[in-house]
């Protein structure tokens, strides 16, 4: 009796059922977009080609994947693609993944330029803990007039942001550096107009909760905010006024119940004016901004 001939509907079929029972999220899309990164083709295409048979190392090779995503570790690590405000980036265990909750961030940047909020027409922007360089490439691309620094504590987080600046055609346009939080800014004056950052806000008592996906695989140092999560916000709050210039923006991305503490330390803080918390597609508040009072 020969081989069964598998063809991608029967592969797909079969894998999904196998995915559901393993309480794996999304299972026909996972089997999917495996199955695509396996052929090298599209979603599209594997529909147009339902009925094509799969060779052996085509198969062979698409169990491997799905073995991967069964152990619970990201699609996007096993793909090596996130895509962010419609822009394909490389991604790895280096950085943590970028959320699309995160392009509120460039979405309210992007508008306090275009609404001449921010006094200079070319303005400098800091992205604080840049991980996959997701924020800043996306707003050297939005924001043609502008000039960025991104900086990150990890070394191989920030060697995968200039890989993805390169790949999308900003490389010349950002300044990398290398430290934590403030450090590589110590020795310089109030040097930026806006200030964003995702830092790590994760409370460390809620860590061992999270999604195996997020909790075994990406990077701890990315996510782990320390005891309440409040940790690196406090900081970030109470320190960035010495890095902006006089009518600068700061702006923070952090879980929804942190943004009313988030505002309370705004408020505690002198120097800050114009304090607001900003919802995101789930009515959620997710960003909270204030503006550093101008002289």
């Amino acid at each position: 009796m020969s081989p069964k001939k598998w063809t991608i509907r029967a592969l797909l079929t079969v894998t999904t059922d196998y995915l559901k029972d393993k309480k794996i999220d999304s299972p026909r899309l996972s089997a999917e977009i495996l199955l695509s990164h396996q052929l090298n083709t599209s979603r599209v295409k594997l529909y147009l080609n339902y009925d094509q048979p799969l060779n052996d190392e085509e198969i062979s090779g698409y169990r491997s994947l799905v073995r991967r995503r069964v152990n619970r570790e990201p699609i996007q690590y096993i793909t090596g693609i996130q895509e962010f405000w419609s822009l394909a980036f490389d991604v790895g265990p280096q950085a943590l993944i970028p959320r699309p909750e995160s392009e509120l961030l460039v979405e309210q940047v992007a508008c306090l330029c275009r609404e001449n909020l921010i006094e200079r027409a070319d303005p400098s922007i800091l992205d604080l803990g840049t991980g996959s360089g997701a924020l800043a490439i996306a707003l050297a691309r939005e924001l043609q007039t502008a000039t960025f620094c991104a900086s990150d504590i990890s070394e191989e987080a920030l060697d995968l942001a200039r890989s993805n600046a390169k790949k999308l055609g900003v490389e010349e346009r950002i300044d990398f550096r290398l430290g934590d939080l403030w450090e590589p800014f110590e020795d310089q004056a109030p040097a930026f107009d806006v200030i964003l950052s995702n830092p790590p806000y994760v409370a460390s008592e809620m860590f061992d909760s999270l999604p195996p996906e997020v909790r075994d695989h990406e990077p701890r140092m990315a996510l782990d905010g320390r005891e309440g999560g409040m940790y690196y916000i406090e900081k970030i709050i109470s320190q960035g006024q010495n890095y902006l210039k006089s009518g600068g923006w700061l702006l923070l991305e952090m879980d929804p119940e942190q943004t009313g503490r988030a505002i309370e330390l705004f408020e505690k803080t002198t120097n800050y004016e114009e304090k607001r918390r900003i919802k995101d597609y789930a009515h959620d508040y997710r960003v909270v901004m204030a503006r550093k009072t101008q002289i």
